[in-house]
């Protein structure tokens, strides 16, 4: 399993309560909005907007933008009347006023899965790391393709990451090590907290 690239975003794995509910945000996405948003992509609240947006640039070494979780999915009557539910916003999509609910993952305490870009070893764990490929994905299965930058570890000396490494996914062949580790992280450039860059 970790030895192929085969991403898929952020998914949640657990929270230390157990639940892991995603928040229903009405009209959580502008209508019209002209960027697609898939599956298990990393997103944030816009500033001042009241919506959601995708997180659509991974940040420069030694810094990180704020994020608030992943995304779930999203419900919408369309113009013509009809509801529509879908597991990812396609693009430039208009709705009824009033008709949109964004279901997103941003409890701070949720512990997700995501597979590294590249291989990872167990002394990671409790380093901070950063988004790659948050873009990445398809409109037909409406899933990211988002990645662990395996590459961008943050230290005390150059700022902190977005994600802290937490621990090795349970799964069968998937080893630390391997060429594409799949990690348990945290966020940790939550906008709920903190002095963080916003988008």
């Amino acid at each position: 399993m970790s030895a192929t690239s085969a991403p898929f975003g952020l998914r949640p794995a657990f929270h230390p309560s157990g639940l892991d509910r995603a928040q229903a945000l009405a009209g959580g996405i502008t209508s019209g909005y002209a960027t697609g948003i898939l599956k298990g992509q990393p997103v944030a609240y816009s500033a001042g907007a009241g919506v959601i947006v995708p997180l659509t640039t991974s940040p420069a070494a030694g810094s990180a933008v704020a994020w608030s979780g992943a995304f779930a999915g999203v419900e919408w009557t369309d113009t013509g009347g009809r509801r529509q539910i879908s597991n990812f916003w396609p693009a430039n999509t208009a709705y009824q006023t009033g008709s949109c609910v964004a279901y997103f993952y941003n409890d701070p305490n949720i512990v997700y899965e995501i597979q590294s870009s590249g291989s990872m070893a167990q002394t990671t764990i409790g380093y901070e790391y950063n988004f790659n490929n948050t873009t990445a994905g398809s409109t037909t299965t409406g899933l990211s393709q988002a990645t662990l930058n395996s590459a961008s570890v943050a230290t005390a000396s150059s700022g902190q990451g977005q994600m802290r490494v937490v621990d090795l996914a349970p799964y069968q062949d998937n080893n630390w090590g391997d060429a594409y580790v799949i990690v348990r992280v945290v966020n940790c450039q939550s906008q709920f907290f903190g002095s963080v860059v916003s988008i």
